[in-house]
C-alpha cells in the first residue's frame, strides 16, 4: 500500500501536523501572556487533520443521499459512500469476503451496543461475556446491559504497576464458564495508561476454547497497524472490531463496526427502517441480506463516513508502522522525562521490556487534586490535559490503591485516608500524529515548575463544585472567541 522513502514520510508528516486545525490556536492565560496551545486532550477526541476539511469541501457542492441512480449527485455520494466501506476494511486489513464494515451514529460505544444486542440474539444460549478490569465503560456497560455475567479479568502485576490483560487469568476465565462464553471483549489500547493489550493471542485463546472477539480499537486505530485476518495462523484472526471515527482526526465522523458476516446474518438487525429491506408489506417486511445495507438502517452520515476514510487513507499512505514507530519514540521520552520528578507518579507499567505504551499516560503529583493539576497546567502553561477516571473507573480506582500501597506503611491512618482522597482520579497526557518532542518538553517542564511553586499555585485557587478548581482572578471568557448564536447573527446582518 505504502511505498513512500523515509524522506517522503517525514515530509508528509510535518505536513498533516502544520496543517492540523487548531494547532496553532492561541489563548490568553492567567499572567496576562498570549502562547500556543500544546492540545495533549487526544484520548478523548482528537483535533481535525485539515485534509479532512480540503476533502470534505470539495465534495459539499456534490452532496445527495445514496443507493439511487436516478441523478449525478447520487451516483457521486454512492460511489464514495462504498469507498469509505471498502477503505476500512482495507485499513484494518480484512478480508473482504469474509467481512463486512458497518457505520454507527455514536462511535465505538455505538458499534459496541449493537454487537452486544446481536451477539445476544444470535447466541442466546451464551450467557457469558469475558472482560478486563482495565476497560472504559463503553466496553462493559453493554454486556452487563445485555448479558447475564460479565466476568472482569485483572491485569498482569509487575512489582507494584498494573500491566496488560493477564492472559492466563482469561483461560482460567474461558475453562470455568466453557461453552457459556459467548465472547472476550477487550481494549486494544487502554485509554487510561496507553498501555497496549496481546489482541492476536487473546483471538488465539478465544478460538480454541470456541468463543469469539471483540476488541475496542477506539485506542488503537490511530496509532498502529491492525491486523484482521491473514493471519499465518488463522487462529489469531480478529472476529469483530469496533472504532470511533472521532479518535481518528475525523471529528463528527461516525463509528465503525468491522465484523465477520456470518456473525449478523440470518437474524433481523437490531435497528430496522429505510434501507435495509428488501420488500415491506402491510403485515410484513423483509430484511435484505445484503451487507452492508442491512445494518445501515436510514440516512446514514455519509460526509462523516467519507471523511473517516479520507484520514485512513491518509494514514495508510503515510504508514502505519511508521506512525507508530514515533509515537512509540514521543511516548518513551514522556515516560523517562516525568519519571525523573521527584513528586510526580506516573501509572501502570512503565518497564518498556514488560509494557508497551501506545498514545497516552496518566499521573498525579503527589499530595495534590488532580483537578488542581489540570486546572493550573490549561490556565498558566496552556496545556489542554483531561483529569478524573476517565469512564475507567474501576481501573484507575485498583491502580491509585496499588501505587499507596507502596507508600501505606510510612503514613498513618489519616495522612493515608486524605492522599487517598486527593488520588480520586488523575491527570491524564495523550498524544496524537501532530504532538512531537516540544510538546513533551513543554508538559515535563511546567509539571516541575508546578512541584517547585506548588505552594504559589494552590493558593490561586479555590474548589467549587463537582470536585472542580476556580481561578481567584483569571476568568476565561468564552463569548469574543466563538459563540455560534453570534456568528449565525453576524452572517444575517451581512
Amino acid at each position: 500500500m505504502n511505498s513512500l522513502q523515509i524522506n517522503d514520510k517525514t515530509r508528509l508528516l510535518k505536513k498533516l501536523r502544520q496543517t492540523t486545525v487548531g494547532i496553532d490556536l492561541e489563548y490568553r492565560l492567567a499572567t496576562g501572556e498570549k502562547s500556543r496551545r500544546i492540545y495533549l486532550d487526544s484520548t478523548a477526541s482528537t483535533l481535525q487533520l485539515g485534509l479532512v476539511s480540503d476533502v470534505i469541501s470539495r465534495y459539499m457542492p456534490f452532496y445527495s443521499n445514496t443507493h439511487t441512480s436516478a441523478h449525478f449527485g447520487a451516483k457521486l455520494s454512492t460511489v464514495e459512500f462504498d469507498w469509505a466501506h471498502n477503505k476500512v476494511l482495507s485499513f484494518v486489513n480484512a478480508d473482504p469476503q469474509t467481512y463486512t464494515a458497518f457505520f454507527v451514529g455514536s462511535g465505538a460505544t455505538g458499534g459496541i451496543n449493537r454487537v452486544a444486542r446481536t451477539l445476544r440474539e444470535k447466541r442466546p444460549q451464551r450467557r457469558v461475556v469475558i472482560t478486563s478490569i482495565m476497560e472504559h465503560h463503553s466496553n462493559d456497560l453493554p454486556h452487563r446491559r445485555h448479558f447475564d455475567q460479565v466476568v472482569h479479568v485483572p491485569t498482569q502485576v509487575n512489582g507494584s504497576k498494573l500491566g496488560c490483560i493477564d492472559l492466563s487469568r482469561i483461560e482460567k476465565a474461558l475453562q470455568e464458564h466453557g461453552d457459556n462464553v459467548n465472547y472476550i471483549s477487550v481494549t486494544g489500547v487502554s485509554n487510561v495508561t496507553g498501555i497496549k493489550n496481546p489482541v492476536y493471542d487473546i483471538a488465539d485463546l478465544a478460538h480454541r476454547y470456541n468463543t469469539l472477539i471483540l476488541v475496542d480499537a477506539a485506542q488503537m486505530a490511530a496509532h498502529v497497524p491492525i491486523k484482521m485476518s491473514g493471519h499465518e495462523n488463522p487462529a489469531r484472526n480478529i472476529d469483530m472490531i469496533a472504532l470511533s471515527g472521532h479518535k481518528m482526526y475525523a471529528p463528527s465522523s461516525p463509528g465503525v463496526v468491522i465484523t465477520r458476516k456470518d456473525l449478523f446474518s440470518g437474524i433481523e438487525p437490531v435497528e430496522v427502517g429505510g434501507g435495509m429491506v428488501d420488500d415491506v408489506h402491510i403485515n410484513r417486511y423483509l430484511p435484505t441480506d445484503n451487507f452492508p445495507d442491512r445494518e445501515e438502517a436510514g440516512t446514514p452520515n455519509i460526509v462523516g463516513a467519507i471523511a473517516l476514510a479520507a484520514v485512513m487513507h491518509a494514514l495508510q499512505t503515510l504508514g502505519m508502522d511508521f506512525i507508530d514507530q514515533e509515537e512509540s519514540r514521543i511516548i518513551r521520552q514522556a515516560i523517562d522525562m516525568l519519571e525523573k520528578i521527584d513528586d510526580l507518579m506516573v501509572y501502570g507499567n512503565t518497564d518498556p521490556n514488560n509494557s508497551k505504551r501506545i498514545g497516552a499516560l496518566s499521573f498525579n503529583i503527589k499530595g495534590m487534586d488532580h483537578a488542581l493539576t489540570a486546572a493550573i497546567l490549561n490556565d498558566y502553561f496552556n496545556i489542554s490535559v483531561r483529569n478524573a477516571c476517565f469512564c475507567a473507573q474501576p481501573y484507575v480506582r485498583e491502580m491509585i490503591t496499588d501505587e499507596l500501597g507502596e507508600i501505606a506503611d510510612q503514613l498513618s491512618n489519616e495522612e493515608l485516608e486524605a492522599l487517598a482522597e486527593l488520588h480520586r482520579g488523575m491527570v491524564r497526557a495523550s498524544f496524537g500524529i501532530y504532538n512531537d518532542s516540544t510538546d513533551v518538553q513543554a508538559l515535563v517542564d511546567a509539571l516541575q515548575t508546578i512541584c517547585n511553586d506548588r505552594e504559589f499555585y494552590q493558593q490561586q485557587y479555590e474548589k467549587i463544585s463537582a470536585g472542580d478548581y476556580r481561578h481567584k482572578t483569571f476568568n476565561f471568557d468564552c463569548a469574543p472567541l466563538f459563540s455560534a448564536a453570534n456568528e449565525v447573527n453576524r452572517w444575517l446582518a451581512g
